[in-house]
This record gives C-alpha cells, sequence and structure tokens, in this order.
C-alpha cells in the first residue's frame, strides 16, 4: 500500500496558454538547464489549409506518475518518488545508463550535457519545500498552469478536475500520471497522429536527429488538413550500435555453452578441446566483451560499481549485471575444472546452461521494462533471444569445429542443431511482426522493417542473410554429405544476421514518436 502525506500535480488550462514559452525560459534559469535540451517545452502544431488554419499548443514534462516506469528501470534508485508524490533525481547516483528514457512513455528525461546524467522536470522541489510555487507557474502570464495537492479536495487542482473535462498524456500506460490538461487538442496527446515535418518552425532537424524521425507520415494516409507539427524540439534516440553490440556478444556468450552442454547431452563427450576448453573460453571472452560495451554505453563508466553498490533490485539491469556475472563465473569453473579433469561436471555443465538461458533471455525483460517502446513489449522477444543465442553458439562452434576438429559427426550435430534453431527464429521473427497484436506505436516501428526505411536491412540482410541462406548452405552439405566448409559459410551468414537484426531492432524501437 502507498502511503504519502500529499500527492502534488499539475492542471495546464491549454485554453488559457498562448505558447509564450516563458514556463521553458523560467524552468531553465531556474535549473541552469544546458542549451539543446529541455524539463519543460512547448510543442505547436496546426490544422487545415490556408487561409482556413488554426495552431494549438502543449506544454510538455514529466508527468510525476504514481506508477513511474522511470523508478522501476533505474538500476541505482537515481530516480524515486518523495512523500509528497513529486517524482525526483538524484544525479550523484546516476550512472547514464539511458534506462529510464526508453521506459519514460512521455519523452520527459534528457541528458545533462554538462554532468552526463540523467535529468528532468522535479515540480522545483526546491521550492516547494519553502512553501513556493515552481518557477513555471510563477511566470506564466495568464495562469495556465495549476499546482497543488491531488488529494485535497479543496486545493485550485482537485477542484478542476472534479468540475471541468481534463485529459491526460497516454492513459493506456497505466502510468497514473499526475499532470492534467484543459482544452487541449487531442491530437497534442497522441505524437504518432500530427504529420512530422523535415522542418520545424524556426529550426531545421537533421536527418536522424529525432528518435521518431524514420517515422513518417507516408505510411500513415493522411490529407492535406490533417495536423502537423510545426514546432518541437528535439529528442535523439537514447540507444544506438553498442546496444546492438552488446545484444550479439552476449547472443554468442550464451550460446556456446548451452551447445556445449546440448552436444554433451548428445554424447559428443570427446570433443574435448571443443567443449571442455574452447567454449567457456569463448563464453568468457565474450561475457567480458558485453560487460564492456554496457560500461562504455553507460555515460558515466566511472560509478558502474554503482550496480553492486546501489543497486535497485526491481531493475533487470541490475538483475541482468549479476546473472553475467554469475554466467562469467560458471565459465571459468567449466575451463578449471576441465583443465584438472578432463571434462566438467553434471553439475556446472547443468548451471552454465541455466545460466546461459538467463543470460541471453533477461535482456527482454529488459526491454519490457522499456515501456515507452511499444516494439520491444512483444511477448516472443524472450524467445527470439533465445533462439538467437542458439544460433550464435552452434554457428561459433561450427568455425571452431573446423579448426580444431575432424569429427563428421560432431560437424553434422552442429549443422542440425543451426539449421533448427535457424528455423525456429525465423518463425519466431515473422510471428513477431506479422502475428502478434501489435499496438498503433509498435505497428508503426515494424511496418518500418517490413516496408519502411529498414526494410533492406531486415529482408536482405536479417532474413535473406542471416536466415534463409543459411538455412539452404547447411541443408545442401546435409544432403550432399560435404559439411565443413558450406557449414562454416553458414555460420558467417548467421552470425552477420544477428548483428544487422539487433541492429535495426534497436533502431525501428525508437523511431516512434513518444512526444
Amino acid at each position: 500500500m502507498r502511503i504519502t502525506i500529499m500527492r502534488y500535480g499539475f492542471v495546464i488550462d491549454q485554453e488559457r496558454c498562448i505558447g509564450c514559452h516563458a514556463c521553458t525560459v523560467a524552468c531553465k534559469e531556474e535549473h541552469n538547464v544546458p542549451i539543446g535540451v529541455f524539463r519543460t517545452w512547448v510543442k505547436y502544431i496546426e490544422k487545415g489549409e490556408f487561409p482556413d488554419t488554426s495552431r494549438h499548443f502543449g506544454v510538455l514534462r514529466c508527468n510525476h506518475c504514481d506508477a513511474a516506469p522511470c523508478i522501476e528501470i533505474c538500476p541505482t534508485t537515481s530516480l524515486y518518488r518523495r512523500k509528497d508524490g513529486i517524482v525526483d533525481f538524484d544525479s550523484e547516483r546516476c550512472i547514464g545508463c539511458k534506462s529510464c528514457m526508453q521506459a519514460c512513455p512521455y519523452d520527459a528525461l534528457y541528458l545533462d550535457p554538462n554532468s552526463n546524467t540523467a535529468a528532468k522536470c522535479n515540480y522545483c522541489a526546491h521550492r516547494v519545500e519553502l512553501d513556493l510555487q515552481p518557477a513555471c507557474v510563477i511566470v506564466c502570464p495568464t495562469q495556465a498552469i495549476i499546482t497543488g495537492d491531488l488529494d485535497d479536495s479543496q486545493s485550485n487542482v482537485s477542484r478542476i478536475i472534479a468540475t471541468q473535462a481534463v485529459s491526460t498524456r497516454k492513459p493506456y500506460k497505466n502510468t497514473e500520471p499526475k499532470l492534467f490538461y484543459v482544452g487541449i487538442d487531442t491530437d497534442l496527446l497522441q505524437p504518432t497522429v500530427p504529420a512530422h515535418q523535415e522542418s520545424h518552425f524556426w529550426s531545421d532537424r537533421q536527418p536522424g536527429e529525432t528518435g521518431y524521425a524514420l517515422a513518417t507520415t507516408d505510411e500513415v494516409n493522411r490529407d492535406a488538413g490533417a495536423s502537423r507539427v510545426v514546432y518541437d524540439v528535439a529528442h535523439p534516440a537514447p540507444w544506438g550500435w553498442k546496444i546492438a553490440a552488446y545484444l550479439w556478444t552476449k547472443a554468442i556468450a550464451a550460446g556456446v555453452l548451452i551447445v556445449a552442454a546440448i552436444l554433451l547431452a548428445l554424447g559428443t563427450e570427446n570433443e574435448r578441446a571443443l567443449i571442455s576448453i574452447s567454449s567457456p573460453i569463448v563464453a568468457m571472452i565474450f561475457t567480458g566483451l558485453t560487460a564492456l560495451l554496457l560500461i562504455f554505453d553507460l555515460k558515466r563508466p566511472d560509478r558502474f560499481y554503482y550496480l553492486l553498490t546501489k543497486p535497485n533490485l526491481r531493475s533487470w539491469v541490475v538483475i541482468g549485471a549479476y546473472i553475467l556475472i554469475a554466467y562469467g563465473g560458471l565459465s571459468f569453473v567449466w575451463l578449471f575444472t576441465s583443465i584438472l579433469a578432463g571434462t566438467p561436471s553434471g553439475f556446472i555443465v547443468y548451471a552454465a546452461a541455466a545460466f546461459g538461458i538467463g543470460s541471453a533471455g533477461y535482456s527482454a525483460f529488459l526491454f519490457a521494462q522499456g515501456r515507452g517502446r511499444d516494439l520491444w513489449q512483444s511477448r516472443l522477444f524472450l524467445w527470439q533471444l533465445l533462439s538467437q543465442a542458439i544460433v550464435a553458439g552452434a554457428s561459433v562452434l561450427i568455425i571452431l569445429a573446423a579448426i580444431e576438429s575432424r569429427n563428421l559427426r560432431t560437424t553434422r550435430t552442429l549443422d542440425e542443431i543451426l539449421v533448427m534453431s535457424l528455423l525456429v527464429s525465423l518463425a519466431i521473427a515473422m510471428g513477431e511482426l506479422f502475428f502478434e497484436n501489435l499496438s498503433e506505436d509498435a505497428r508503426l516501428a515494424a511496418d518500418l522493417m517490413i516496408g519502411g526505411e529498414l526494410r533492406r536491412q531486415f529482408w536482405l540482410g536479417a532474413i535473406g542473410l542471416g536466415l534463409l541462406l543459411p538455412s539452404a548452405i547447411l541443408a545442401a552439405g546435409l544432403y550432399t554429405g560435404v559439411l565443413t566448409a558450406p557449414a562454416v559459410l553458414a555460420a558467417v551468414c548467421a552470425l552477420a544476421g544477428i548483428w544487422i537484426f539487433e541492429s535495426i531492432w534497436i533502431e525501428a524501437g525508437q523511431a516512434v514518436a513518444l512526444s
């Protein structure tokens, strides 16, 4: 049960708002917000055709949600809810992982370029503690911003909410926002409705500058009189190639011991060099690379150890870190016991395989905590990651077997594992994009991959090169009995396909507007 002294919230009366940006300027001055980033901003849209046009404003900022997903995902509890209901942040604990930016459905968080930590509207908590109004409220010339205790029936915000029609942004996200709007145009509440243009009022947008630059209105048949964004602020995509590379290296790290355990279960324990030595070495190397990629992607890599010393145990960033540490340790034990005893014990094999599955799959739960990105909420993503891990593990072992082993039985077994996992991965990918019940935002992102700007990378790279071609090569090799050379080629193609898939999955997931 949540116990609070009060619940501060906002009402913004857009019928009074004149779009003057006084709130934006006051917020920047009060908090010394750097140029290029914003805690509060005003978005303009226009409707109609000349000369019958209208302009509408929307003041956007943190919603101080009662069920804030940013608090849940933050790995170091730098984001937290105060007893007065304000969602505040402690920049001294932030490691700059950008997970909170993926979790927030409202684009409310940004990276401060001076401190390299996350920041957002904190309701001017330092002023509230002195019984002062937030800076934006003080400067608003039309008194369009109203604040107060939502649990106090006599407060102005409670009276407005009780007596007037109010709206919230994305109520279907179930974040319980405490920012309410009066008289706002509904198109401002749903960012995928207005058309996004290549340039804005007073400013030009560079290609790829915003997270939704690829999600144009070409895929949505809007007429010329539909709403269109004419002024907005930039919201760059928080995650890039390092996160895609982390998924790729983690698939290899987890997959090699999973497949090695499968080989042992199928009776190929005589492959000592491949299973007992090479597999755990590869697992340790790629687990280390995975950890390094995660650290280098932090804006404050000097604080990476906060994951262990200041952990939020609800965050899958933290849970995943613990799983990777345990898996790396089991990989070392696998290698050490193999050197001493010839083969790892059954307990070590089962434990390593279990933590390999955990290492491969935990990212699905991490991405699911990124509730702002609908594509990543796919229920099949866990199975996609697990199948990719087996594809990656079998591919690496096929390459190693071509160097270390001349056992055709082992090569054939690995070929069979790889071709089956490729087909499973293909079925899951098609299921994710064509058969799963996707939200509107997830469908926009999926359409970007299927028929939009990422279609060539998806169909030719991820599907053609990464799944269909290696499957055909392996099938031909198994049929003709010529195994080694075709299998190595198929393995290289499969690994390249996983890289391409992860890259476009990250890009497409961030391509749809959040605000």
